[in-house]
């Protein structure tokens, strides 16, 4: 292994180190733990066997590579700290603060993965950016997350036009071994055989409840009349069917009686208008 400039060469290949900053620490923390492994040295960290002893020289390159990604103003706090495993755990403290600290970052970062929705003509991989950066700070922290839980919390906030793909998901998928890549890739398929299709009237590919009642009620006036406006819906037919009505209630000749029925009393022979009843 050859050093120099920042830089570290393993079997002839360079591995530029990440330096440490305290905003940076989830990612240093994922590059510096593959930078380990391909070194070997990774066990001088989380030894396979906890009880035992870790190799010395193993340790000592471990610590030299922690070395290698932090900068002068973190190198004075591992100046006491004499195993790999020691610095590690030091720069995580510094990084990340005390448990309480630590709760109230997972705490933030749950609130905003709860809150994160995607807007209408939101680019799909810009949302899975933004989503999965959020799940991997918490994780970072030692938070679980479930990875059936982001597919939920994906399938639950994409827009309108990817409802019904979304719809068929949660139907038919198995959404507890189901991986969120898996998901996207469905979302995204959808969203290919979108584009070039005729937008439907309206602009919208599925309407709810209460938008397809108004539009009911715009194409067919009322789909329930009251008494009043059923007696001027019947004259107006009746008048363009020729019939002929007279006085104020509007009482219909001309016609046979047996199977009229009133609608105040709800018995035959008679309208609503002529019955003798309390109305």
């Amino acid at each position: 292994m050859e050093a120099g400039n920042g830089k570290v060469r393993e079997g002839g290949v360079g591995l530029n180190y990440l330096m440490l900053t305290r905003e940076n620490y989830t990612a240093w923390a994922i590059k510096m733990k593959v930078f380990m492994q391909a070194h070997g040295v990774w066990q001088a960290i989380e030894p396979k066997d906890p009880k035992g002893n870790v190799d010395e020289t193993v340790d000592k390159l471990a610590l030299v590579a922690i070395f290698q990604g932090i900068p002068e103003d973190f190198l004075l706090s591992l100046a006491e700290k004499t195993t790999a495993k020691e610095a590690w755990e030091e720069l995580k403290t510094m990084c990340l603060g005390a448990e309480r600290v630590k709760r109230a970052k997972v705490q933030t970062l749950k609130a905003d993965f709860e809150s994160l929705k995607m807007k209408n003509g939101e680019l799909l991989d810009d949302f899975f950016f933004k989503l999965n950066g959020l799940v991997a700070n918490i994780r970072a922290l030692r938070e679980s997350v479930e990875e059936s839980y982001v597919v939920k919390k994906l399938l639950r906030t994409v827009p309108t036009k990817f409802l019904q793909i979304a719809s068929i998901i949660k139907q038919f998928g198995d959404l507890e071994k189901m991986s969120v890549e898996e998901a996207v890739g469905s979302l995204k398929a959808h969203e290919e055989r979108l584009k070039g299709q005729e937008e439907p009237v309206g602009g919208q590919l599925l309407l709810t409840e209460d938008e397809w009642v108004k539009r009911e009620k715009q194409e067919s006036g009322q789909l329930l009349l009251t008494r009043d406006g059923w007696l001027k819906r019947s004259k107006s037919k009746g008048r363009q069917n020729g019939g002929d009505y007279r006085g104020n209630e509007g009482v219909r000749t001309g016609r046979d009686r047996s199977k009229i029925r009133c609608f105040n009393c709800l018995a035959y022979g008679h309208y609503a208008a002529e019955c003798r009843k309390p109305k």
